[in-house]
C-alpha cells in the first residue's frame, strides 16, 4: 500500500489550534491506516482506490470535514486560460495518443512541499498509470518553457540532458544506461520512435514516461509550475489531471488551463474540473447500513465526506460528486461516503431479530480442518488477494494469457486486475519476497480461485509451496499424500503429467477415487529464476471442493 509521510509541523499548519493526538484519533476513520509515527511526522497508508490521498493536501481535506472544519464541495476555482497551447504531433498517436495539461501560478514552494509533489507525482504514476504503463506525469518550472510546446517523437539518437544529469545523453543512453530507463524502458520496446515533448525553442520538456528534462526541474525558487500528463487514455489522463490539481489549488496557486490542438484540428481546454452526479434512494442507504437517517442527516453525512447533494421527489438524493473524486463510481459508494461522514465510530452492533441458533456448516468445519492439519505439518498459512496480477499469474510463470481471462472491471491497481485460476503464482510471489529470511519456508493457503467455462466457477483449493536447497517432488508426494489421509481418509494415486510451469518428469496429477484433484511437481528453473529465487521449489494444490463432493 502506499503511504504519506504527514509532517507535524504541516498538521499544525492545516489544523491551528488542535491538538495532535486528537487529529490523529479521527484519521481512521476517513479510511486510511497510521504506518507509523516518527519524531516529527505520522506515516499514513492509504487505500489505492482514493488517489486523492496521494498527498497530505488530499488527506487533509478529508479531515477537515470529519471534523466539521470544511464540509461539502471543496472550493475550487479555475483563473481563466493561461494562453500556453500544446501541438500533438500525429506521430504519437500509436505510442501514447493523449496529453492533458494545466499551468499553476503565482505560488511557493518549499521543500516539504515539493517532497509531496513528487511523492504524490510517483504515487498516481504507479496506481492510475499502472507503474507508467497507462500514464505518467511531468511536473516543470513554467518560466524555463517557451509556448507553444510541441508533443512529437524522435529517433534513438536524439539527445538531451535528463533530470539530474549536467551531460546530454541519447536515447538509446537513456534506455540501455540510467536505472530509470532500464526500469521502465520496457514500456517503449515495440516502437522504433519515442515521445518526446518539446518547447518553441527546440528545448526538451520530457521523454514520457521515462525521464524529464534537467532544464525544467522545479525548487524552492519555481513560482510557476506546467504539469502534463501522457497516457494511452484520454480519461485516465484526465483523472490524474484533476488530483494534481486540487492539490496545487490547496498549496495556494491558480490553476489556468492549457489548449490541446491535434494533429485532426481538434482543440480541448484542461483541466476540466466539473462535478459528476449520481442519485441514490435514502432507502437504498438505511437498508444498506442499518440506520434510519432522515434526509437532513444524510446531507449532513454527504457534506462531511466533501461531497454534496440534493434532494429529489421520491426520496431520491443526486449528489455531487468533485472530479478528483474518481474512486466513486456508483450508488454503493455513496453508501460508503455516508458511512464515513455518519461517522464508523458511532455505529452500534444489534442483536439480530432471529430466534433460531446459527450452527457452522460443512465447509467451513471442513477447511478449518485442512488447516490445523498443514499446521501441524510444520506449515505456515498465508492469505492472498483473489484478485491478482496478470504479470504474476502468466507471464512470470510462463504460462500463455487464455482467451476468457476473467479481468476486473475499471481496477485502480496493476496488483488486482484478474480473478486468480491457482493459488501457486502468489504463493511464489510470496516466496520472493522473503529470500533474505531463513530456509527451510513452507507455505500454504487455503482459497477461491474461479475457473470459466459457459460460466464462471468458484472452487475452494488448497496450495503449497516448499523451498530449500533440497526441496523436491518426494517431499512434496509426502506432504500431499499425508494430509489427504490425515484430513479426508484418502489414498492417493498419482499419474505423471505435463504442466508448463513444473518440470517434466518431476510432476504429476493427483487422483483420488479416479477423479483428478489436483498436481504436485517441481517448479521449472524458469519460473524460479523470473521470480529471482535462489532455491528448489516443490509445489502442490488441490481442489477442495472436489475432494469434499466425493468424501
Amino acid at each position: 500500500m502506499p503511504v504519506v509521510k504527514f509532517t507535524f509541523e504541516r498538521l499544525n499548519k492545516f489544523f491551528p489550534g488542535k491538538k495532535l493526538d486528537d487529529i490523529l484519533e479521527i484519521v481512521p476513520f476517513i479510511g486510511v491506516d497510521i504506518e507509523g509515527i516518527d519524531n516529527n511526522a505520522v506515516r499514513i497508508e492509504y487505500n489505492p482506490n482514493r488517489p486523492d490521498f496521494s498527498s497530505d493536501y488530499g488527506i487533509a481535506r478529508a479531515i477537515k470535514g470529519l471534523l466539521g472544519i470544511e464540509t461539502g464541495i471543496p472550493e475550487f476555482r479555475l483563473s481563466g486560460r493561461s494562453g500556453c497551447a500544446i501541438k500533438v504531433d500525429v506521430s504519437t498517436k500509436q505510442i501514447r495518443p493523449s496529453i492533458v495539461s494545466l499551468v499553476a501560478k503565482n505560488g511557493k514552494l518549499d521543500e516539504e512541499t515539493i517532497k509531496q509533489l513528487i511523492s504524490m507525482q510517483e504515487d498516481l504514476q504507479n496506481v492510475i498509470g499502472r507503474h507508467r504503463i497507462k500514464a505518467s506525469i511531468g511536473v516543470h518550472n513554467l518560466d524555463a518553457i517557451k509556448f507553444p510546446v510541441t508533443y512529437t517523437t524522435v529517433q534513438e539518437d536524439f539527445s538531451f540532458v535528463p533530470l539530474g544529469d549536467s551531460d546530454a545523453r541519447t536515447i538509446r543512453h537513456i534506455l540501455k544506461e540510467l536505472d530509470v530507463g532500464m526500469q521502465y524502458g520496457h514500456i517503449l520496446q515495440k516502437t522504433s520512435v519515442y515521445p518526446i515533448i518539446i518547447d518553441a525553442e527546440s528545448n526538451v520538456l520530457s521523454f514520457p514516461p521515462i525521464i524529464n528534462s534537467n532544464l525544467t526541474k522545479i525548487s524552492t525558487a519555481t513560482k510557476n509550475i506546467f504539469v502534463e500528463v501522457t497516457a494511452n487514455n484520454l480519461t485516465v489522463s484526465e483523472d490524474i489531471l484533476s488530483v494534481m490539481a486540487m492539490a496545487l489549488f490547496d498549496a495556494g496557486f491558480e490553476i489556468k488551463t492549457v489548449s490541446t490542438h491535434n494533429a485532426g484540428g481538434h482543440k480541448k481546454e484542461t483541466p476540466k474540473m466539473n462535478p459528476s452526479y449520481i442519485k441514490v434512494e435514502t432507502r437504498y442507504i438505511d437498508r444498506t447500513l442499518g440506520l434510519n437517517l432522515n434526509i437532513t442527516d444524510i446531507l449532513k453525512c454527504l457534506k462531511k465526506s466533501r461531497l454534496d447533494g440534493k434532494f429529489m421527489s421520491g426520496k431520491i438524493i443526486k449528489c455531487t460528486i468533485p472530479r478528483y473524486r474518481t474512486d466513486i463510481i456508483d450508488r454503493t459508494d455513496l453508501v460508503e461516503e455516508v458511512a464515513v461522514g455518519y461517522g464508523i465510530y458511532n455505529l452500534t452492533a444489534t442483536i439480530p431479530s432471529s430466534d433460531l441458533l446459527g450452527k457452522r456448516n460443512y465447509l467451513s468445519a471442513t477447511l478449518d480442518i485442512v488447516r490445523e492439519v498443514m499446521i501441524g505439518l510444520g506449515m505456515i498459512e498465508v492469505v492472498n488477494f483473489i484478485l491478482v496480477s496478470r504479470k504474476i499469474n502468466y507471464l512470470l510463470m510462463g504460462i500463455a494469457e487464455p482467451d476468457n481471462l476473467m479481468t476486473a472491471e475499471k481496477t485502480k491497481s496493476i496488483e488486482h486486475e484478474v480473478l486468480r485460476e491457482s493459488l501457486i503464482p502468489s504463493l511464489i510471489q510470496t516466496l520472493s519476497h522473503n529470500i533474505h529470511e531463513d530456509y527451510p519456508q513452507k507455505l500454504f493457503e487455503v482459497g477461491k480461485v474461479f475457473e470459466r467455462r459457459d460460466r464462471i466457477k468458484e472452487y475452494w483449493n488448497l496450495g503449497v509451496v516448499v523451498a530449500h536447497s533440497k526441496a523436491n517432488y518426494t517431499e512434496g508426494k509426502s506432504i500431499v499424500q499425508t494430509f489427504l489421509k490425515t484430513s479426508f481418509g484418502k489414498e492417493v494415486v498419482t499419474k505423471p503429467n505435463v504442466n508448463a510451469t513444473l518440470v517434466q518428469g518431476r510432476s504429476s496429477d493427483i487422483i483420488i477415487d479416479g477423479l483428478s484433484v489436483g498436481y504436485i511437481g517441481e517448479i521449472t528453473p524458469s519460473v524460479i529464476e523470473q521470480f529471482k529465487l535462489r532455491v528448489p521449489v516443490v509445489a502442490a494444490e488441490l481442489n477442495l471442493s472436489q475432494i469434499m463432493s466425493v468424501s
